[in-house]
């Protein structure tokens, strides 16, 4: 389905930045927001393939984070001397 929307410049000029930082050209971005805002039908249900593809599709973008080291999550670290 093709819909045509007459937006101001400003805000034509906004979701063009804010696709480009999600790195996707604007009808991939407005699809995304469109499908985040419109709940999945009542018996729809995402293989895990489907699950495991819409996730990197939602983390597409963000920074690349290392993960905590041991030390750092452990429960030592975390309580210090309240954990005994």
């Amino acid at each position: 389905m093709t819909v045509t929307i007459d937006l101001p410049p400003d805000i034509e000029a906004d979701l063009v930045a804010q696709a480009r930082a999600h790195g996707l050209d604007l009808p991939h971005y407005v699809e995304q927001l469109l499908r985040e805002q419109v709940p999945p039908r009542a018996g729809s249900v995402l293989s895990p393939a489907e699950q495991a593809a819409a996730w990197r599709e939602s983390t597409r973008g963000l920074p690349h984070t290392p993960p905590l080291s041991d030390d750092t999550i452990s429960r030592e670290s975390i309580y210090g001397d309240h954990g005994r």
